[in-house]
């Protein structure tokens, strides 16, 4: 070979090689993760051989479940596992105790029960949710372990449910001790700089906005979108970090208000980029470089620092100077309403930016500092998608317990209670449940296959646990690393393998190998897996083009409430109520749809302001004129009177005049954006 073919090759093994050890590099967290979730596995199998329990597996099946790829989002889930699977005990125990001999009311209340888990973790997020649908499945597996062939209880609850509990704890304990033990967290810096990174891109926005007077509005207005969307997705993140810090959760109100105030920022900045852009040129660049000079120095981009860095390097002194640039705004001096207005939704922006610092310098600066706690509401946005959740879960765990009671199937009992599994954990997916149910039974599948290979062809040569610790580490540490690396689409499968290899396996202290049995539980398993896929293709979730519609039809009724009811003390409510919705939002929605939901966050604020400073001076009668036409779906006859009340506003009242017709041209400019969506409200 020649000089130059020897060199093309060197050159093709060495990319080669770099690109191997830039993927082993890579994929290192994630094979560490597998690890981990193995380690657990096999602690949790040794506590629960030596206490000699009558079903280790449970343990071990809790400790890979409870594995998550991140610290917080582990010990989050094993705490949420331990309340759900309490709860779900002390219900059995209870309807096992009020129906000790009628098989008919102890089912129908079970199929009851697991309709209300459902409806309860679609209400909840995140891991709060986890343990509500676990509360549900919870019971259906205790009373697994108790009815007969056809469905009848026999008594043995409490002890099946303290054991089942014992079982699971340990397996939460251990996986708890590895992964503290191997892994020091960082959902904390991790939320913090995602926390600056939104805070510094909102003010680097704004400041862009007014540098350019409003224009390049579609652009600004695609941002703010995506901006929307990124805020949104804070909340699982938040729960990690809570799951780091004890002090943390405490607090856990402040970063709320955090994550609250950047969606305020966002509709300070809609109103401001709307102003600028519907106001003539010459006075549009006036006016806003009056405002911008009222911008902290330290608020504005600056290309040569990173910009996440720099915010987290000192919150505290960035939200000084938020607070001393509202301050100065508010007593700003203003000669036209849309001045006015462009100074106060400056001041609302940097006060949203200020909550998001004082949680961004709870996260990395000096998490002992004293801040205002307070108690996270729950905010139910819409109730119907819950109901439907529930209902279905009841109908399917209904018909798979008449299905077993009719046929006196042995395995009847592990059809239902995967079916129940599949309907309450992945209902609170909406539309993304039907595929999450074809993952789960896919994965069941494999899960099937991978237990019936290591079960009857490794373990019984090699009685030992070192033998079945290695033979569950060649299924665990994979399915890890498949599962950290995997995309969201996938997540479900590898999900499915890491739960449920370990119960169809079922190692146990006097190992069985009756290859019948196996294959009895694993076919009830995958039948149970397919009736829940069934079940979400029979009775889909709500489309989310019908979620959207809704939120936006509640949001209007409760838009029509403010501007014809009783003044509202503060916006508060109002904000929280709207928080609640743009976090359910779906991402089908469309563009418009997101831009009308932040239209009507930013009125809703806006009336209530404004009725309170007529009441003020007297105008409210001139007002609510124009809130009728509003409430009857009447745009152009709400703008008319608008007009007319802002002429009443001009021709006095002072300083707070001036702020009501700030108000007033917002609202205008609100509804003249939107007006077939506040159109429609007209009643029918």
């Amino acid at each position: 070979m020649t000089a130059a073919g020897l060199s093309v090759r060197g050159s093709a093994v060495a990319s080669s090689a770099a690109w191997l050890v830039d993927a082993l590099r890579a994929a290192r967290p994630a094979l560490l993760f597998g690890l981990r979730l193995w380690a657990s596995v096999c602690l949790a199998l040794y506590v629960t051989y030596w206490q000699e329990l009558d079903n280790p597996y449970w343990a071990g099946t809790t400790a890979a479940i409870v594995c998550q790829p991140h610290l917080g989002a582990s010990l989050r889930k094993g705490w949420f596992r331990m309340i759900g699977t309490v709860v779900g005990a002390v219900m059995i125990v209870v309807l096992t105790a009020c129906f000790p001999q009628d098989r008919a009311p102890f089912l129908i209340g079970l199929a009851l029960w697991c309709s209300a888990c459902a409806l309860v973790a679609t209400l909840l997020r995140n891991f709060a949710a986890y343990a509500a649908a676990l509360a549900g499945y919870t019971a259906v597996i205790i009373a697994l372990d108790q009815l007969g062939a056809t469905g009848g209880p026999n008594g043995q609850a409490f002890m099946l449910a303290i054991d089942r509990a014992s079982e699971i704890c340990i397996g939460i304990v251990c996986a708890g001790v590895v992964l503290a033990g191997t892994d020091l967290g960082g959902a904390r810096r991790r939320l913090g700089t995602l926390f600056a990174s939104l805070s510094a891109e909102i003010a680097r926005g704004f400041a862009r906005t007014l540098a350019i007077a409003g224009a390049e509005f579609e652009d600004t207005q695609a941002t703010r979108r995506e901006l929307v969307r990124r805020v949104i997705a804070l909340d699982p993140v938040i729960d990690e970090a809570l799951g780091e810090s004890s002090q943390l959760r405490y607090y856990s109100p402040v970063l709320q208000r955090a994550v609250d105030g950047l969606v305020a920022a966002l509709a300070g900045w809609r109103t401001t980029a709307v102003v600028l852009a519907r106001s003539p040129e010459e006075r549009a660049r006036r006016e806003a470089d009056a405002v911008l000079a009222q911008v902290p120095a330290e608020l504005r981009p600056q290309p040569e620092q990173d910009q996440p860095t720099r915010w987290m390097a000192d919150p505290t002194r960035l939200l000084r100077a938020c607070d001393a640039a509202v301050r100065r705004l508010a007593a700003f001096p203003a000669g036209t309403p849309s001045l006015r207005l462009l100074a106060d939704q400056t001041a609302e922006l940097l006060a949203g930016i200020a909550e998001a610092l004082n949680g961004l310098a709870l996260l990395v600066t000096d998490p002992f500092r004293p801040v205002a706690g307070g108690v996270r509401r729950l905010r139910i946005p819409d109730l119907l998608p819950p109901l439907v959740n529930a209902g279905r879960a009841f109908v399917v765990v209904g018909t798979a317990q008449l299905f077993w009671i009719v046929t006196e199937w042995p395995n009847g009992a592990g059809a239902m209670t995967f079916a129940a599994i599949a309907v309450i954990l992945l209902a609170p997916r909406a539309d993304q449940a039907y595929g999450a149910a074809i993952g789960f039974m896919v994965g069941n599948s494999l899960a099937a296959v991978l237990a019936a290979i290591v079960g009857f062809a490794v373990l019984p040569n090699h009685e030992t646990f070192a033998a079945l610790s290695l033979g569950i580490g060649l299924v665990l540490v994979p399915a890890g690393t498949g599962l950290a690396l995997a995309p969201p689409s996938q997540v479900m499968i590898f999900t499915a393998i890491v739960s449920n290899f370990l119960p169809m396996l079922a190692p146990a202290n006097q190992e069985s190998y009756d290859t019948q049995q196996f294959y009895n539980f694993a076919l009830g398993i995958l039948v149970g897996s397919g009736a829940g896929v069934l079940s979400f293709s029979l009775m889909p979730p709500l489309s989310p083009a019908f979620r959207t519609r809704r939120l936006l039809a509640f949001t209007l009724r409760d838009l029509h409430r403010i501007a014809t009811g009783p003044i509202p003390r503060t916006p508060d409510d109002w904000a929280g109520r709207m928080y609640g919705r743009l976090s359910v939002l779906p991402a089908a929605a469309e563009r418009l749809q997101r831009s009308q939901l932040l239209a009507a966050f930013s009125v809703g604020i806006e009336i209530i302001q404004l009725r309170h400073i007529c009441r003020r001076f007297d105008l409210g009668s001139g007002l609510d004129v124009a809130l009728e036409a509003f409430a009857r779906g009447n745009c152009a006859m709400t703008a008319a009177r608008l007009a007319d009340l802002d002429r009443a506003l001009a021709s006095g009242f002072g300083a707070a005049a001036l702020r009501a017709r700030g108000l007033v041209l917002a609202i205008s400019q609100a509804l003249t954006q939107h007006s077939l969506y506040f159109d429609a409200g007209a009643p029918g």
